[in-house]
């Protein structure tokens, strides 16, 4: 199994991680950013997209970190991580789809506007409502965490993986941002996994300013 991406991508740490918790064995191929190599032509038959992460497994190629995600569990993770049961799945799909399109466009939106811009290039208007729609998704996850202490039910999900994976960047690149109650106490449990900390919480230092990928 080989999964190709560079380590400070967002969307290739959420595959990492959870291949940790898989612990299935795996190559990292350092690709996109600073490493280059998107647009070789090679690559370019993996992925038409010429994004990371893809993974390969055997002949097999998945690209897009979500189904990558789904992939894994789907193929490895039974019963622990997938369910035969549509409406089970269903639990902790819905936050990964949830994520992907309002929790993460928001985070994003602070990330590029204010982290990745250099200083004199920074709008502090549009980066300030992408942070008070960050907030206000954490008011969600609040409501929710409020009633099982993750997000899919009892136990780690990849609800948990593709949420989760947002909080660290949210909350390190020096914006002012205070997370609710029951989600510091989710985001400190997600804090101790193995994974998280080797891959999430890993130093991405050389994206300060720089607008390029």
């Amino acid at each position: 199994m080989k999964i190709y991406g560079r380590t400070t991508s967002f969307n290739v740490q959420k595959v990492l991680w959870f291949l940790e918790e898989l612990g299935n064995s795996y190559q990292h191929i350092e690709l996109g950013g600073r490493f280059g190599g998107l647009d070789a032509a090679e690559f370019s038959k993996l992925n038409p997209m010429k994004k990371v992460p893809v993974l390969i497994d055997g002949d097999k190629v998945i690209w897009e970190s979500h189904s990558i995600l789904r992939y894994l569990a789907a193929s490895y993770g039974y019963p622990q991580w997938h369910s035969q049961d549509p409406y089970q799945c269903s639990l902790y799909e819905r936050w990964m789809d949830w994520s992907q399109v309002l929790f993460q466009p928001a985070f994003m939106g602070t990330f590029w506007g204010y982290y990745r811009m250099p200083v004199n290039q920074r709008n502090m208007v549009e980066v300030n409502h992408q942070l008070q729609k960050c907030e206000a998704c954490l008011n969600i996850l609040e409501q929710r965490l409020n009633e099982s202490p993750y997000l899919a039910g009892s136990s780690l999900s990849l609800a948990d993986i593709c949420v989760g994976s947002i909080l660290y960047r949210l909350t390190s690149q020096g914006l002012e941002i205070t997370l609710p109650p029951k989600v510091t106490q989710w985001y400190q449990r997600l804090r101790c996994r193995r994974g998280y900390k080797k891959w999430i919480m890993s130093d991405f230092s050389e994206l300060k300013a720089r607008e390029a990928y």
